[in-house]
């Protein structure tokens, strides 16, 4: 790929995740899995406390680690505390395509990082996340 074993490492392991949402969705546009990707994860940023959204910033691979940040000014923090403003912020991050499913989008990326972040983690991330969004995390 680029020669340099961590970006090659980071980018092998963003392909990873996004082949595993692939499956998981049921989808074949690797484009849109990735824009899914993206705004799950910005939206999810967006409603947890500044620490918080570091913490779960550092488990991400350096590639989908950038993506997180792009864009996030801190004090947009409880812009989304409803669980349809947060479903809306993932539509608009798929351009309203008319045949994604937020909600199922949002329980898919979320279990993704329920299986890729250690579980003594995660639930410091889930506990701070709005009660009208705990919901969308797995069980």
């Amino acid at each position: 790929m680029t020669g340099i074993k961590d970006f090659d490492d980071s980018i092998g392991a963003a392909q990873q995740w996004i082949d595993d949402l692939t499956l998981s969705l049921g989808w074949q546009d690797r484009e849109k899995i990735y824009l899914a990707l993206v705004a799950t994860l910005h939206a999810l940023r967006d409603n947890l406390p500044v620490h918080e959204a570091v913490f779960l910033g550092d488990y991400l691979p350096m590639t989908l680690r950038g993506l997180y940040y792009e864009g996030w000014h801190m004090p947009r923090y409880s812009a989304l505390r409803t669980r349809e403003a947060f479903l809306e912020r993932i539509l608009e991050g798929l351009h309203r395509d008319p045949g994604v499913d937020a909600e199922q989008v949002a329980k898919t990326v979320l279990a993704l990082l329920a299986d890729r972040i250690p579980a003594t983690e995660l639930e410091d991330v889930r506990v701070v996340t709005p009660k009208a969004l705990r919901g969308l995390w797995p069980a």
